[in-house]
């Protein structure tokens, strides 16, 4: 192999970049690194060049661990998204520059740079300094820099970002034809799928510091293992479904499997993935060979080049929750995302408000993850209450689950919970810890990624505690008192806008593992206008679709007043017997707002505190770098 990863690690403070990647890429491989931004991919490139150190893990280059090597004993070419040419030193020059630095003879250096010259495009014109050309051309000299001299691997951190639809297509040929001529390993970090799909014989698809999936571009595009491969490359119908041996079961429709990544035949919930391309449309039911889904609306077409994209409305098909595309708050139908080629739309026109029978050429299923939650135990009598009614949310959930001893004392206790729920869990782990709470839930959160998290409230008495608690990861945080009885009707407070939603979403969820009741309540202040008490009951009557989707039937209130006192008095009524709160955007929760006030209200009753997408965090990889080398 050119390139091993063994658990390569980086943190920048307490935020960890890269997360125990491992990867092996094979000699002449072009190799795509895919991912959003803040995903860890570029870091991964400066780690195997040598310009950020590990912090843990090896990297070894052709049979040589290099780990501890400076950059230039590496035998690595790297070529920047902003060409990092030297301004004042003409085309030839720059392209020597690494010749002349190993004292490689005038005769050498001249054939190597013309040779590479002619190879990227640009022979005859060493002559021109970088400001006498254009963004591709100062491109194409880069990457004929890099590869002056001859280095075992190149490395490109996005090369063609800065330049124009045309220019990259173009460039991207020449790469590929650059690198298939001289056969040099090279990785290459995009977040254009178009780009990793023409480039990569093997595509590594990232996110959040993670490696999730490594293939070949039509298997990753095809037969995708995880939620998020399936809707970051390319577009995708995924719905929630049934699968045993036979087919897939969507609400009351049954249709075969095209393609499986579900490997149990027993039933269980799947996570059903139809590609645009694979959406049939015609205008009358008996004109469909492939199994149907129903009859819906043309809401848009949109022209883009040699294909037609359409957006579907169907109705909602009971007890199928779609997952992608997103259903708009408030609304409840089924949105389904078709593509066809110009000739099928010169055959059969539709107009948005026409009407279409759908049908499914293809599926494929991937195994549905479920919540992941993290219980912990610390052996106290506090803890095991907070671990019974854990304890049954998981089991009701089918949830994967990891048990967090924390002390010495905690093992016998989380043990027991163990051996009395894991026979139907498809995950179930013990972890032992110290007595750092903080410390243990940032080490588990590395580890996994957890959606709930479920602790006693003696581990956090206070908001200080809670926001440390909150910030180690992206879960949601469900405190326990006293109270052990499994919630049956759930508080869900909002405010209108954007991180409402998500409280809505992921409480609304909950519920229907829980079989809860829900309300959704809202504040309003003593003085507001009548038009602001529309807009929040509007948003309170969206809400209530959305908690349709997850088959919740949601109750809606709307009081007026001071927030936390409004909300102690309708708990204090005795109907509710959880309460759902967000998180601030930006922690920490102080003990005066409307949080904190209410945690130390309600001291018996669980308290769910969500975690808004909108949370403020730092996602930019390169904003990661800029702090780092510059504090």
């Amino acid at each position: 192999m050119s390139i091993v990863l063994e658990q390569i690690t980086k943190r920048y403070g307490d935020r960890l970049v890269v997360n125990h990647v491992s990867l092996e890429i094979a000699d002449g491989e072009f190799f795509v690194l895919l991912g959003p931004s803040g995903s860890g991919k570029s870091t991964i490139l400066r780690m195997i060049a040598g310009l950020t150190p590990l912090d843990g893990g090896r990297i070894v280059l052709h049979g040589h661990d290099v780990t501890e090597l400076p950059p230039q004993a590496r035998g690595v070419g790297f070529v920047f998204q902003h060409y990092a040419l030297f301004r004042h030193m003409s085309v030839a020059d720059n392209v020597e520059f690494g010749l002349r630095v190993r004292r490689v003879p005038a005769a050498e250096r001249r054939r190597r740079r013309e040779q590479l010259l002619e190879l990227v495009g640009l022979a005859g014109l060493g002559s021109r300094m970088p400001h006498q050309l254009s963004g591709g051309q100062q491109q194409r000299v880069a990457l004929a820099r890099a590869l002056a001299h001859e280095p075992a691997v190149l490395l490109l951190d996005e090369p063609f970002g800065a330049l124009d639809a045309k220019i990259r297509s173009e460039l991207r040929r020449t790469l590929r034809r650059v690198q298939r001529e001289l056969g040099t390993t090279t990785i290459f970090v995009t977040h254009d799928q178009e780009e990793a799909f023409e480039l990569a014989d093997r595509i590594g698809v990232m996110n959040v510091g993670r490696l999730l999936e490594v293939g070949p571009p039509a298997e990753l595009y095809q037969h995708p293992q995880t939620e998020f491969v399936a809707t970051f490359l390319g577009n995708a119908n995924l719905l929630l479904g049934v699968c045993d041996a036979t087919g897939v079961q969507l609400g009351p429709l049954r249709i075969a499997l095209g393609t499986s990544g579900v490997l149990n035949h027993a039933p269980q919930r799947v996570q059903v993935l139809i590609r645009p391309e694979d959406i049939a449309l015609a205008t009358t039911r008996e004109a469909l060979s492939d199994p149907l889904l129903g009859e819906g609306t043309v809401a848009a077409t949109t022209f883009v080049g040699s294909f037609e994209r359409i957006q579907l409305e169907l109705p909602p098909l009971p007890g199928v929750r779609p997952l992608a595309p997103p259903v708009p708050f408030g609304q409840d139908q089924l949105l389904i995302e078709a593509l066809r080629s110009q000739d099928q739309a010169h055959r059969l026109a539709l107009q948005p408000g026409d009407r279409v029978w759908v049908g499914i050429h293809r599926l494929h299923a991937l195994p549905h993850p479920g919540l992941r939650c993290l219980l912990v135990g610390d052996g106290s009598a506090a803890a095991q209450a907070a671990l019974t009614l854990g304890g049954e949310l998981v089991r009701l959930a089918h949830a994967r689950t990891t048990l967090l001893a924390l002390g010495t004392t905690a093992a016998a206790q989380l043990q027991a919970l163990r051996e009395r729920i894991g026979s139907g869990l498809p995950e179930l782990e013990l972890v032992p810890a110290g007595d750092d709470l903080v410390g243990a839930l940032r080490r588990a959160a590395e580890r996994h990624l957890y959606d709930l998290v479920v602790l006693p409230r003696a581990l956090a008495p206070t908001p200080e505690q809670i926001s440390r608690l909150l910030a180690q990861s992206e879960h949601h945080l469900l405190l326990v008192g006293a109270e052990t009885r499994l919630p049956e009707r759930l508080l869900i407070c909002v405010a209108g806008g954007e991180p409402g939603k998500d409280d809505i979403r992921f409480a609304a969820r909950l519920a229907r593992h829980l079989g809860a009741q829900v309300s959704l309540l809202a504040v309003v202040p003593p003085d507001a206008s009548p038009d602001h008490h529309a807009r929040v009951q509007r948003f309170l009557e969206a809400g209530q679709r959305t908690a349709r989707l997850f088959g919740i039937q949601a109750d809606t209130l709307l009081r007026s007043g001071v927030p936390h006192n409004a909300i102690s008095a309708v708990m204090a009524e005795g109907q509710h017997d959880m309460l759902v709160l967000g998180a601030p955007l930006r922690l920490p929760i102080t003990p005066g707002s409307v949080a904190g006030q209410l945690l130390a209200a309600t001291p018996a009753y669980p308290v769910l505190i969500v975690r808004s997408t909108y949370a403020h965090r730092p996602t930019d990889e390169r904003a990661l770098l800029v702090e780092e080398y510059t504090r």
